[in-house]
């Protein structure tokens, strides 16, 4: 195999591929990128780590066809240090691998190419296509509820489904039983019918990187078992987990009748403020709430306490309420509007926080004892 490839194309594909392999292999051939040379001209990398495969096409010199792999984070920190602008020639032979550039050459082991490992991805009945941008707003909004408790780990993920209502839509939530996060969109065409399914979180993550380089549409196609995105020249494939996500609807509170509203903004730096001397263990914060009046206070035993007033609407019965300050600052970080409400019923039930009843986003927050 001998191609030649410009730096700058290398390094972007790499940076694609490389994530995906892990840092320790007890298997030493998935710590290895496939490069294919194919003699209509062109690179094809792939890596895998069993469960999620990333395929990346680009374009480069070829004068010799074959394929090979080699160390995924070996080539992609030789391709960072290369000169910028530089072009690098790639020629495997014998069970090794020349890396040229400018004056600098290596020369790296290389394992077979028929060794390597592929997902098979057997037939993806639903395909359908999303906007980048709402794979984004999907993502961005639910993730960081998402369970990292590896006993539940039907929660290890984001939970996509359609629903036939007089809208059809498609659902992603996410879950680690203390939050919930939901977002709607309309549903795309073609994916009606289709099987409920958990995306796990690595590939949400390795997902959301690749999004930044899409202009346009991701193509989706999926089983009950596996998916695959297509992202321009990147081909991201993942096994989904095999379990059953809870029924969550069960938990969004639709009787909550007391309703705040605040600025979310000057609530999440007042929060911030006041969580600054919450002891690790506890986190809490606590909710005090009269008729437009709102104090955000918080104990510790070893720090002290802080109080702080935010402005807000409320015109219901006063009551104390107590919340993990991180849960409720990951919540209000994802809302972008000018106010935030909060929906309560008392000081054990689950709480509703929403821009408002359109917004495309829910959340669920479980309150805690203080």
């Amino acid at each position: 195999m001998k191609a030649t490839i410009e730096r700058a194309t290398l390094l972007r594909s790499l940076s694609h591929v490389q994530s995906v392999v892990e840092r320790r292999n007890t298997i030493p051939i998935l710590s290895n990128v496939l490069i294919e040379a194919t003699s209509a001209g062109g690179l094809r990398l792939m890596a895998t780590d069993l469960d999620l495969q990333i395929v990346d096409t680009i374009e480069a010199a070829v004068d010799t066809a074959g394929a090979t792999t080699v160390s995924a984070h070996t080539l992609f920190d030789i391709a960072r240090k290369l000169p910028e602008g530089s072009q690098v020639e790639i020629t495997a032979a014998d069970g090794k691998m020349l890396v040229t550039a400018g004056r600098a050459r290596f020369n790296l082991g290389t394992l077979p190419r028929d060794d390597f490992p592929v997902i098979a991805e057997g037939d993806l009945p639903t395909k359908f296509e999303l906007p980048a941008e709402t794979l984004k707003q999907i993502i961005d909004k639910t993730r960081f509820a998402i369970s990292t408790e590896e006993t539940r780990y039907y929660l290890n993920g984001i939970f996509i489904h359609v629903s036939d209502e007089a809208t059809p839509l498609l659902k992603a939530a996410a879950t680690d039983g203390h939050r919930l996060a939901r977002v709607t969109v309309a549903r795309p065409e073609g994916a009606e019918g289709m099987p409920d399914v958990i995306i796990p979180r690595k590939c949400v993550a390795e997902l959301r990187k690749l999004l930044d380089e899409v202009d346009g549409s991701v193509e989706v196609s999926l089983s009950g078992t596996k998916i695959r995105f297509g992202l321009g020249s990147a081909i991201l494939t993942s096994k989904l987990i095999d379990g059953t996500f809870p029924d969550y609807s069960r938990v969004i509170p639709t009787a909550n009748d007391k309703l705040l509203r605040l600025d979310p903004k000057s609530f999440k730096d007042g929060v911030d403020r006041v969580a600054t001397i919450a002891s690790e263990k506890t986190r809490a914060v606590k909710m005090a709430l009269e008729r437009d009046k709102i104090t955000l206070s918080v104990t510790s035993p070893e720090n002290g306490t802080a109080a702080e007033e935010v402005p807000g609407e409320y015109t219901s019965a006063g009551f104390e309420i107590g919340f993990n300050a991180r849960y409720l600052l990951e919540i209000l970080g994802q809302i972008e509007g000018d106010t935030v409400e909060v929906h309560l019923a008392d000081a054990a039930a689950p709480t509703l926080i929403r821009e408002s009843d359109t917004a495309p986003a829910l959340y669920v927050l479980m309150p805690m004892r203080v």
